[in-house]
């Protein structure tokens, strides 16, 4: 027998009542225990903008091997967010060879308190 849409409704809601949550930082891969997280999240950001580029461009990833020098297999790996094997030196020079200007900007902190922070800025 069906339940009535009240029912499902109470059912859904007890059901989410149970479910606890933590509220997560800025950075997924701290949240989920990886080894180097700010490091993962650059080469997830870099990764992210080469995929941006391929897409925007409309080119299909055989002539963006030839492009980076690469094998297709690892531009899909890339443009699928798979970053494994990707350090963030091959992303800058991924980047480069995609047309791209990158500057590494540093900036001390005020304090030695903190450490600083790695941020990829699209302009």
């Amino acid at each position: 027998m069906n339940q009535s849409p009240t029912q499902q409704q109470k059912k859904a809601t007890q059901r989410s009542k149970d479910i606890k949550h933590i509220d997560g930082s800025e950075n997924v891969f701290a949240d989920i225990g990886v080894r180097d997280p700010e490091d993962s999240r650059v080469r997830a950001n870099l990764a992210y903008k080469i995929a941006e580029l391929i897409k925007k461009r409309g080119l299909r990833q055989v002539d963006v091997a030839k492009i980076l020098d690469a094998d297709q297999a690892k531009v899909s790996k890339l443009v699928r967010g798979q970053i494994s094997g990707f350090t963030s030196d091959r992303l800058f020079r991924y980047l480069e060879a995609l047309g791209c200007d990158v500057k590494i900007q540093l900036k001390e902190t005020k304090t030695f308190r903190r450490r600083g922070r790695i941020e990829v800025v699209s302009v």
